[in-house]
């Protein structure tokens, strides 16, 4: 009889160890298959037009190497020097038209770009794609807006930092800040979703670290911010990469990934202003 119990508590023990083996495959292939819904959260079209979000700003259309029409929003600079801002991973132009109004009202142009899939644009967004999105603004700026090269500027966000990082690396800026900057996409996912293979299962990986360290970047002054309470980005990822770039740093006390403060307030646009003027663009610091 103890024979056959010790027999029947195997087979439960294996018939469990089966299902929770069969549940946690499933869960991985659901990742692996859903992961970009999951990274990518584009919202609908803006509800209002470029000028009436932003005074005096315009719509303007970027035409990608793969033949995408995206539409984005233009501020002339009232004398020089142009913000290009690379969005994070949520939402539409028009959820950063406060941190565009605020650079425009300190002199400086800006492109606010919405990504392939985002704001009503054509496409599904990757890290390839967005690659190829953020050097149509870039090449917009240079070639139709008569932008000089040592006259732009880029502002990453969050997955921003990502694409502005890697489009650096071919088209280096005047200067680049990053707003709650990440290692590399597999770093942060993993520390989410650390049950998961989340290294193994990426496709969209977002390098941060190992761009700001690119050759072409040398000369490329870098400030970093950053929130004390992100609870998205964790800040020890934000300080690595501030270390490894050289970068100056700037900490928000208290704010979390999605605070206003740390979107559009007062401390993020004196450092874009202040990372302008370090390198000769002329806003006006109110």
């Amino acid at each position: 009889m103890k024979g056959m119990s010790r027999a029947r508590l195997v087979r439960r023990t294996l018939i469990v160890a089966l299902v929770v083996g069969i549940a946690y495959v499933t869960i991985v292939a659901a990742a692996w298959v859903f992961q970009r819904q999951l990274i990518y959260l584009p919202s609908s079209p803006p509800t209002l037009t470029a000028a009436e979000a932003i005074p005096g700003a315009r719509e303007v259309e970027l035409t990608t190497s793969d033949g995408l029409e995206l539409s984005a929003w233009f501020v002339e600079p009232d004398t020089q020097g142009v913000v290009l801002i690379a969005p994070g991973n949520a939402g539409n132009r028009q959820h950063r038209a406060a941190l565009a109004q605020e650079l425009a009202a300190n002199g400086l142009g800006v492109l606010l770009m919405d990504y392939r899939g985002y704001g009503g644009n054509p496409g599904s967004p990757t890290e390839f794609g967005l690659a190829q999105d953020a050097r149509a603004a870039v090449e917009y700026l240079y070639a139709e807006a008569g932008v000089p090269h040592d006259q732009v500027v880029y502002f990453g966000e969050s997955l921003g930092t990502g694409v502005v990082s890697e489009l650096a690396t071919e088209y280096p800026p005047a200067a680049m800040v990053l707003r709650s900057p990440f290692t590399s996409l597999a770093d942060v996912g993993q520390h989410h979703y650390r049950f998961l293979p989340v290294r193994w299962l990426l496709k969209d990986r977002y390098p941060v670290a190992e761009h700001v360290t690119h050759p072409a970047l040398e000369s490329v002054p870098i400030t970093v911010i950053l929130g004390t309470r992100d609870s998205v980005v964790p800040t020890h990822f934000s300080r690595h990469v501030a270390e490894v770039a050289g970068a100056n740093v700037v900490e928000i006390a208290g704010a979390n990934h999605n605070d206003r403060s740390l979107n559009s307030g007062e401390d993020v646009v004196r450092a874009i202003v202040q990372a302008s003027a370090d390198v000769g663009i002329n806003a006006t610091q109110e």
